[in-house]
């Protein structure tokens, strides 16, 4: 991997770190609908421009069911379930359990497709388990109710994304993925919007809340997605994979940094069985026959 390339996967890696920011801020005074269906619309609209101006908008209307199903699993829903659990939980704590969709990926991928399910993965979403368990009862904050089911949500969004990224390997295998960025965020903007209009907040968002979506709509979605398909085109889709190891660290440093979010040794201890569980379950710093592989 060169230098660009290396700068680039860093560099998405902190939009979508910085992403749990920008939906923590935003998401008090929005609320979970209106913050999802301005973040979509904007960032499917943003993508849309860009590949109008790349020679062309992508033809979709003839798969607008595979559409629409893969914008409901994979983003309303996520986005919805994310958005709704960070009113209870602290950006950190979010961005290191949706790490956990490595996981998931790696249990959806052998019941579905009938990817081999070996001892190493195994034994990474043993660990991945296990770190949710340590992240949950260690962290700072106070356990209560609203906190579990939004961990519980938490969960689930990644169980979304990885029922999603399951489907669209299967059922857009012959699209580019740009055009499937398009597809899936336009057709969860059209589900998401009835919930928005119904939660129209009553008071005027501040500058803060309104710079926030803007940020998580246009850097943190529409040029994330950007920088991932060129990273998939340059370097190929294990070495991107790399993304879901740091992208919980600078979550968890902005959160630290920018919100003065409080950072308990069950934190720490939660977020390195978890990067230790995804290391597992991609295979990273492996090779072939199952040994370190240096880097």
């Amino acid at each position: 991997m060169g230098a660009r390339d290396l700068g680039a996967l860093v560099l998405l890696s902190a939009l979508w770190g910085g992403s749990f920011i920008f939906i923590r801020v935003a998401v008090p005074e929005l609320g979970p609908f209106v913050l999802v269906e301005l973040r979509v619309g904007l960032a499917a609209s943003t993508l849309a421009l860009c590949a109008a101006l790349l020679g062309g908008i992508p033809k979709l209307r003839a798969r607008w069911r595979q559409f629409a199903l893969l914008g409901l699993v994979n983003v309303a829903v996520p986005f919805s379930l994310i958005s709704a659990s960070e009113l209870y939980l602290t950006a950190s704590l979010a961005a290191i359990l949706n790490s956990t969709t490595v996981m998931f990926t790696a249990v959806v991928s052998a019941v579905w497709m009938g990817d081999p399910f070996t001892a190493r993965k195994v034994l990474g979403v043993v660990l991945g388990i296990v770190g949710v368990t340590v992240l949950v009862g260690w962290d700072p904050i106070a356990l209560n109710w609203a906190v579990i089911l939004s961990v519980g949500a938490m969960l689930a969004a990644s169980l979304g994304y990885a029922l999603g990224s399951v489907y669209a390997k299967q059922t857009f295998a012959d699209l580019p993925p740009l055009a499937i960025a398009i597809g899936q965020l336009t057709t969860a903007s059209i589900l998401v919007l009835p919930l928005a209009a119904a939660s129209v907040p009553d008071e005027r968002p501040s500058t803060i809340a309104l710079l926030s979506v803007l940020a998580l709509a246009l850097p943190s979605t529409a040029l994330a997605y950007m920088l991932f398909f060129r990273l998939i085109s340059n370097v190929g889709p294990t070495s991107t994979s790399t993304v879901t190891l740091l992208v919980p660290l600078f979550g968890l440093l902005f959160g630290v940094v920018l919100l003065d979010e409080p950072v308990g040794l069950g934190t720490l201890a939660g977020l390195v069985l978890i990067l230790s569980s995804v290391t597992l379950v991609t295979g990273l710093g492996f090779g072939a026959n199952g040994k370190s592989r240096a880097t």
